[in-house]
């Protein structure tokens, strides 16, 4: 790098880590456009795609409705709005738990997984075009690179750590 670049670098972010975060950021906002797209296809959103695959990765159980807002991959502030929209559209179901009726529990319906299945090519695909050009090895280190720089903000537990 030409010491020209460096100093401009050097005077465009506060810190390495503030570099590193908005450079995450970036990825993640060119990243999610092309999902974004593939999603709307098919009229849901990226939320809702992890709501139902989840759903489909705990049959033939149902999931409390907690559990599933702590499994998703971004915290859904309104769980039970984008339920009941994929619930409206027959995706899935919601019964009273019988042990705790302040449980409910949810489930993926045979609509629900029909969607699911047609989604898989496509979404392949997707995320051929997101980080296709990356080597086996890279998206390895990316991944571990990742899971270090959240692991100290992860909750207690979390299957994301």
């Amino acid at each position: 790098m030409a010491p020209e670049a460096a100093t401009a670098d050097a005077r465009r972010f506060d810190s390495p880590e503030q570099e590193a975060y908005l450079a995450l950021w970036r990825t993640y906002d060119r990243l999610r456009a092309l999902e974004d797209e593939l999603f709307a296809q098919f009229e849901l959103t990226a939320q809702q795609y992890n709501v139902l695959r989840l759903l489909r990765a705990a049959r033939p159980e149902s999931l409390p409705t907690l559990v599933l807002a702590e499994r998703l991959v971004s915290r859904a502030p309104d769980i039970t709005r984008m339920l009941d929209k994929l619930e409206a559209r027959k995706l899935l179901t919601r019964t009273r738990s019988t042990e705790d009726r302040r449980a409910v529990l949810v489930a993926v319906t045979a609509a629900g997984i029909a969607l699911l299945d047609q989604i898989a090519g496509p979404l392949r695909a997707c995320h051929g075009r997101q980080l296709g050009h990356l080597s086996p090895a890279q998206l390895k280190s990316l991944a571990a690179l990742l899971k270090a720089a959240r692991a100290p903000h992860e909750p207690p537990g979390s299957l994301w750590a």
